[in-house]
């Protein structure tokens, strides 16, 4: 299904769910590279920017955010530019099938966009979105490692592991998503990718400001993440080390007085075993022992 937004001699064409009939339509109208059109039908593709004379072709990834789940996924985009045209195909992020339907509600109400004034302007708006849209998402992921800080030093391990785990997840999905990209972005103001119109410079430099800033807060959070599920790891270790010396402690001091009690459940003659005040005296060996071994223990700084 073709839904198309028109101003001028400028196009915006959105489709959704593309048929046969319709990738016919625009290798027929457009002519665009076959290969192109197989890509397109082709999901999971490599993001890249190919460069003809008369239109750019982009596949570029970007976030968006499960909230069922609380993962991060990769929704694929793919973009046919030209000079008075823009193609956007397939289920596309949801910002820009967003940004279609508001363009064409604002212009069906008389109202007139300045991004709809060239195509290169439009793609400019369609990446500054999406580019704003991450932007949120990492600020979810600051959110929750700030929750994590915060909670590291209560005894909910188990829901710590768990927000430590989806972060860290999410935080590696960004990384490998936006890594490969960062060299494509460096081509709109480079000038390899020239665009159809004048004056953009200052606009493609604005969009690998946002790129460039959005990779640095992936890198910092990753770094944050890194140190934080290091020292959690440090404290869980010194936690079990704690019960670890306590489980020791309380064994170290039953030992003799398993030794007493067995030796004495015997049935031959031990010295104190035909007292009269045996009893209360084995107890006051043993309650001496323990006493002798707290002290010990707190000499020697164990506990």
């Amino acid at each position: 299904m073709i839904e198309q937004i028109r101003l001028d001699n400028l196009k915006w064409l959105h489709i959704l769910y593309p048929s046969d009939e319709d990738y016919n339509l625009l290798i027929n109208d457009y002519n665009f590279h076959p290969l192109d059109i197989e890509d397109c039908k082709t999901r999971s593709q490599r993001s890249k920017i190919d460069i003809y004379d008369d239109y750019y072709f982009l596949i570029l990834h970007f976030p968006y955010f499960d909230k069922v789940n609380r993962f991060i996924k990769v929704k694929e985009i793919k973009i046919f530019w030209g000079a008075d045209f823009i193609i956007t195909i397939g289920s596309a992020h949801w910002v820009i099938r967003d940004l279609f339907e508001e363009t064409k509600r604002q212009l069906n109400d008389g109202n007139d966009y300045e991004y709809l004034q060239s195509s290169d302007r439009l793609l400019y708006r369609i990446l500054e979105a999406l580019m704003k849209e991450t932007q949120v998402i990492l600020q979810r992921i600051d959110t929750e490692i700030d929750l994590i800080n915060k909670e590291m030093f209560s005894r909910k391990a188990d829901k710590i592991i768990e927000k430590i785990s989806i972060t860290r997840k999410n935080v590696i999905l960004l990384n490998t998503t936006f890594k490969p990209q960062l060299r494509l972005f460096h081509k709109f103001e480079s000038g390899e990718v020239k665009g159809f119109v004048e004056d953009m410079e200052e606009y493609w430099g604005n969009i690998l400001d946002y790129y460039q800033k959005n990779w640095d807060m992936i890198e910092d959070d990753g770094e944050l993440l890194e140190g934080l599920s290091k020292t959690f790891d440090s404290m869980q270790a010194n936690r079990t080390n704690e019960i670890m010396k306590i489980l020791t402690f309380i064994s170290t001091t039953l030992l003799p007085l398993t030794f007493i009690t067995g030796l004495y459940g015997m049935n031959v003659n031990l010295p104190f075993g035909q007292h009269p005040f045996a009893f209360s005296m084995i107890i006051g060996i043993m309650l001496l022992i323990v006493i002798f071994l707290i002290l010990y223990f707190k000499r020697k700084r164990w506990m």
